[in-house]
């Protein structure tokens, strides 16, 4: 990771208080949280001193969809992990989300997935690709048959940039490969339970 935890930023965003309060209580001492309860207070809350933002989906004022939309028009460039009891769907094939974690999420998954995306910062466009490529897929090849246009097409973004990438992660913190990288991807538990 680039910078050292505690100069990384989470912004926690749930319309719940209590949800998002347990969610920075998990993380506080890793990073500098802050917490927005609803997606109008995200957008007011949001800068650049941001690094990742878990953003639930499903909230009453704006919903998170909205939202990150909306940072990704302004131009933040943070990394964002949609935190949502929303089962996906094909809706999230078009969404620019760099992760999505079912809740409940488990500490040790947060931190995971917080740290991952940490990485995929250090290195150029296509790592962020990959990931995201590779959570949709995981996230939808239970959910469509195999052969369904989706997952194949999934599967063929996410073979083409591990094609791209193969030797290519040298330049990221404890990463030497992308199997290693792949690992610790699927070390996430992204699904309830």
């Amino acid at each position: 990771m680039t910078r050292g935890s505690e100069e990384t930023t989470v912004l926690i965003v749930d319309d719940e208080r209590e949800v998002a309060s347990v969610y920075a209580l998990r993380l506080d001492s890793e990073y500098e949280t802050r917490t927005a309860y609803g997606g109008q207070e995200a957008l007011e809350e949001i800068d650049q001193s941001v690094d990742v933002m878990l953003l639930d989906r499903r909230m009453p004022d704006r919903s998170g969809d909205d939202v990150l939309e909306q940072i990704r028009e302004d131009g933040y460039d943070c990394r964002v992990v949609m935190l949502t009891a929303v089962d996906p769907g094909r809706d999230i094939l078009e969404m620019p989300f760099d992760d999505y974690l079912c809740k409940p999420v488990e500490k040790k998954d947060l931190v995971r997935a917080i740290e991952q995306q940490l990485q995929v910062q250090q290195h150029d466009g296509r790592l962020a690709e990959y990931l995201e490529v590779c959570s949709k897929l995981s996230l939808l090849e239970d959910r469509f048959p195999p052969g369904s246009e989706e997952v194949d097409r999934l599967s063929d973004q996410a073979e083409r940039l591990e094609a791209e990438l193969e030797g290519q992660l040298d330049d990221i913190d404890g990463v030497d490969s992308l199997e290693e990288f792949d690992a610790s991807f699927t070390s996430v538990n992204r699904r309830p339970g």
